[in-house]
């Protein structure tokens, strides 16, 4: 199962600070999805895992979006 960090709510930069810290600690087969609910803190947590060269599946559900990264 993923580990979840839900960051809606928050204003930029925690979601980004809670995305770090999550992929810092990921491991190679693991998951972890991220929620915001703000189109900046998406874009935000977008630049930093494109920056961390990892891939992320974004999806938008319910007025929030969810971010899935792998390790």
């Amino acid at each position: 199962m993923p580990k979840t960090i839900d960051a809606r709510g928050l204003s930029c930069p925690e979601p980004v600070i809670l995305a770090k810290n999550a992929v810092d600690a990921l491991t190679a087969g693991e998951e972890i999805i991220i929620m915001v609910d703000a189109e900046v803190a998406k874009e935000n947590v977008s630049r930093y895992l494109r920056n961390a060269k990892k891939s992320a599946k974004i999806q938008e559900i319910d007025g929030y979006f969810k971010i899935s990264v792998k390790g």
